[in-house]
């Protein structure tokens, strides 16, 4: 990683084609090359928005090139929409990745307020001292019986009395021992909320403190962590767009090419509908014609027979005219 980051930083001083000589021709410039990053050609590179952070990923291996940029962001290639693809697949990879972060920081939240002692209301507080004070008559008036018994020589009876008076001195003080942890842990959950209370970033799921100061929630939306995480998500609603508007430019493009080739196809099969149904038809008239043209052949051939009949025996008339006028 060093030493691609050493060799890009060359190159941007002195220039990609440092190491050609002077009577070679450099490389020429193909955004299609594969040593282009892909993300830093569409957008930019996630690799350089999260450096010296928790989220770093890394040195890109590949090269970072503004010229080539420039003629991926001027070419006209169906190939770009790919491109535009992995950007979207790879950032929202690690929106999602966030997300999860999120979601884990939010339950520990709601975990960490789980086992305390719940605080009482005051109208239980005010519940349990009043039954103390019952249980506090009953069990002087408990204690004055059995004196009263055991003077009385009693004994089994003041002794019964006794273990009452015990049993209602245990739930008087486990009453008051319900009050006084009530009243602590009310004192102890309002401290703890007035000292910290936390939240998790809905951009990037670091835990902030509600009600921190100015200065501090500034520092956490300006650092690179949080802008970082905020660029991702506005660059994929970005490309994502781009992608739908090709896709359905692509669509109408198809569409239209469909509507000419079923018009072509249309014309073409009217055409050869209409040669097909030209040479039928002059298929049908053809024997007629001929048939036509058959008859009067043979008429005219019986007509010349019959003049050349009558021209013969006109020639032998005269010549029989002729040898009785010489006679």
């Amino acid at each position: 990683m060093a030493v691609l980051a050493a060799a890009a930083l060359l190159d941007e001083l002195m220039g990609r084609n440092r190491n050609v000589a002077p009577n070679e021709k450099g490389k020429e410039l193909n955004w299609e090359d594969p040593e282009y990053c892909k993300y830093f050609l569409v957008k930019f590179c996630p690799h350089d928005l999260f450096v010296n952070t928790r989220a770093d990923l890394g040195a890109c291996s590949k090269v970072h090139d503004e010229e080539v940029k420039k003629l991926f962001d001027q070419a006209k290639s169906h190939k770009k929409i790919f491109y535009l693809e992995e950007f979207v697949r790879f950032c929202s990879s690690m929106i999602n990745e966030v997300d999860r972060k999120i979601v884990k920081g939010k339950q520990r939240l709601a975990l960490s307020g789980k086992g305390e002692i719940s605080s009482l209301t005051p109208a239980q507080t005010q519940k349990n001292l009043d039954q103390i004070n019952l249980l506090n008559e009953r069990i002087n008036g408990l204690v004055e019986e059995a004196e009263q018994a055991g003077n009385q020589g009693n004994v089994e009876q003041a002794q019964g009395l006794m273990k009452l008076c015990d049993q209602l001195k245990d739930e008087r003080d486990n009453l008051k021992k319900m009050n006084d942890n009530s009243h602590w842990s009310a004192t102890a959950e309002l401290a703890a909320a007035q000292e910290k209370q936390m939240e998790v970033c809905q951009v990037c799921g670091a835990f902030l403190i509600v009600g921190d100061a100015q200065q501090r929630i500034d520092d956490h939306l300006m650092g690179k962590q949080h802008v970082g995480y905020a660029r991702l998500k506005a660059a994929i609603d970005e490309i994502q767009e781009l992608i739908d508007n090709e896709r359905r430019s692509n669509t109408e493009s198809g569409s239209l090419n469909t509507v000419r080739d079923r018009r072509g196809m249309h014309h073409h099969r009217n055409k050869r509908d209409n040669r097909n149904e030209k040479i039928s038809r002059d298929s049908r008239d053809k024997p007629r014609r001929d048939s036509n043209t058959n008859g009067r052949d043979r008429r005219s051939h019986h007509y010349d027979a019959y003049r050349e009949r009558d021209r013969s025996e006109r020639g032998s008339d005269r010549q029989s005219s002729r040898h009785s006028h010489r006679r």
